[in-house]
């Protein structure tokens, strides 16, 4: 199965792509996309919405797996998450796909086995898991990748939150 993870954000999106087969995970691709901070929100989710719609033209994944939004201090740096949430989850309903959503402790969870682990360790697992040379860059290209195998991983373990 073919798996899109999504690392949401309005400045920098995450994305990441594996096939997943029983226990045998390979990396397909990963990057980001980036609006530039002085667009107008509107646009910058515009170019989101564009640009993960290619993605999902591109790589044809089965599923999407995206992080769910955690409570965070700022809260107007959680409207901005919300809102591109938002596109992302548009964007997987217009092509169709079926949508599972992780905290960010079920990530963790599923791609170290430890909940609380640090950043550092999620990005060493993924690499690990992934059979890569060094840990993807930028980070929430890993990120996304961290999410792409929970859902991989999802179906050995509790079931994920479902958006359908």
């Amino acid at each position: 199965m073919r798996i899109l993870g999504i690392d949401p954000g309005t400045a920098t999106t995450g994305f990441g792509v594996v096939d997943a087969d029983g226990q045998k995970l390979m990396f397909v691709g990963g990057g980001v996309i980036t609006t530039p901070s002085t667009q107008a929100m509107p646009e910058r989710l515009l170019t989101i919405s564009h640009e993960l719609s290619q993605i999902i033209k591109e790589f044809k994944p089965e599923l999407v797996s995206v992080e769910l939004l955690y409570f965070a201090t700022n809260v107007t740096t959680a409207i901005s998450v919300g809102q591109a949430r938002g596109v992302v989850l548009l964007a997987a309903a217009e092509a169709g796909l079926e949508v599972v959503e992780f905290t960010p402790l079920q990530v963790k969870q599923a791609v170290t086995g430890y909940g609380k682990a640090d950043k550092k360790q999620v990005q060493e697992m993924v690499k690990t898991l992934l059979k890569l040379k060094e840990i993807p860059r930028p980070d929430d290209a890993a990120d996304a990748l961290a999410i792409a195998i929970a859902a991989a991983n999802s179906s050995k373990q509790a079931k994920p939150v479902v958006a359908k």
